[in-house]
């Protein structure tokens, strides 16, 4: 189960992604302009934000391995369907589409997690999640390069969203084998929601959440056209550049989770472990697209995606967890949901501001430091910010 969930993930952000891959032949046949293209990056979490919630309160009391399934089936829709938009109001809508078919996917994967994973293992499943959030855009941009090259961009999302849709197959065969459930988590009713949006730590989690979104997300979408639009290169060459960034991610992610398990197994505080990668990766992330916006000469920007990449593993890994240890496992659909969604501010807001920066100032650098500068907050949150980390009390 945990495997198709990663691979859930992966063609999740591979869909996700596929709008910056095909953004460099997009955008000149759409005619949008940078702040055009950063509203339809957006439109994408005006929905995917705030439908978090309500999905992860339904993933705590129906079925969650359906709902995850018809969340699937919707977001493969829309991403087929964007090979044939005409303008920006269609692509706007279809990216809204994408956001509420998508917004099942963490909130749903956490609950299956919490439900299913013994602790001393989560952090190997959560990192198989985030190996999944990592080889989604990396295998995106590869693919997605290909098929820009030969066949355009229109055929990137056709391809794509076919390919989600055959995921339904092994799902539903892998949750029929799945046993039933009789014990006190199934049949309890999960805490009011007044009392769970009365958790502070909720509040700053998903505010933590937001800071190291910002910048993943920042990468992950502005970073094909980036290369190619500031730094000259040709699609081969960002698809490289872009498949190394997140290919380390992904190893980063595998082995951060594997570490912390191990950490933990030993009878380190599962909290402290968490918290303490979650903050390493900030850190190394605002060095990493710094060094990017800076960087001298071809060589230096690899050098620099790289650290990026690494620290960009880590996070997710740990950010989840945290929602995961908070929540226990009869809260892990509703936390994470809100976690998510408060979170999803940075999507929200986040593409809109990249591409005014670049249309004000010609020029991604000040983009890049902004990006930094919030990966930095975030650090900070995650540091001095959050309550000791332990289930809370009625979860």
């Amino acid at each position: 189960m945990v495997a198709l969930l990663g691979l859930a993930v992966l063609l999740n952000y591979i869909d996700r992604g596929a709008i910056g891959v095909a953004a460099p032949l997009m955008k000149s046949d759409l005619h949008l302009s940078a702040t055009q293209f950063g509203i339809a990056v957006s439109a994408f979490f005006l929905i995917y934000g705030p439908a978090q919630p309500l999905v992860g309160w339904l993933a705590d009391r129906v079925s969650v391995y359906h709902l995850y399934a018809a969340g699937v089936a919707v977001w493969a829709a829309s991403t087929l369907f964007t090979g044939f938009v005409g303008g920006l109001a269609g692509l706007v809508v279809l990216r809204m589409v994408l956001g509420l078919g998508e917004s099942c996917a963490f909130s749903g994967s956490s609950k299956m997690i919490a439900r299913h994973v013994p602790p001393g293992r989560r952090g190997l499943a959560n990192a198989v999640l985030a190996t999944g959030i990592a080889l989604g855009p990396a295998v995106g941009t590869l693919a997605g390069g290909a098929i820009l090259g030969g066949w355009g961009w229109r055929t990137i999302f056709i391809v794509f969203g076919a390919c989600t849709l055959l995921w339904l197959g092994p799902w539903f065969w892998a949750v029929r084998a799945l046993p039933q459930r009789h014990d006190a988590e199934a049949i309890s009713p999960p805490m009011p929601y007044r009392q769970l949006l009365a958790q502070k730590a909720l509040w700053l989690l998903g505010l933590s959440n937001a800071a190291a979104n910002y910048c993943m997300f920042f990468v992950v979408v502005w970073l094909p056209l980036y290369l190619t639009a500031s730094r000259g290169f040709s699609i081969a060459t960002m698809s490289v550049f872009a498949t190394a960034t997140f290919g380390v991610q992904a190893l980063s992610s595998l082995c951060a989770g594997q570490v912390s398990d191990h950490l933990i197994k030993r009878g380190a505080d599962q909290g402290t472990v968490l918290r303490r990668f979650a903050v390493g990766g900030q850190i190394g992330m605002t060095i990493g697209v710094l060094g990017v916006a800076f960087a001298a000469s071809p060589t230096a920007v690899l050098v620099w995606l790289l650290l990026t990449g690494t620290a960009m593993g880590i996070g997710p890994t740990m950010v989840l967890g945290l929602g995961q240890v908070y929540a226990g496992p009869r809260l892990a659909g509703s936390w994470i949901g809100w976690q998510t969604g408060i979170a999803s501010i940075s999507g929200m807001i986040g593409p809109i501001v990249t591409g005014m920066i670049v249309d004000a100032t010609g020029s991604y650098v000040g983009a890049f430091v902004f990006a930094a500068g919030v990966s930095a907050v975030g650090a900070l949150l995650f540091q001095f910010a959050l309550p000791p980390v332990r289930q809370i009390e009625g979860a």
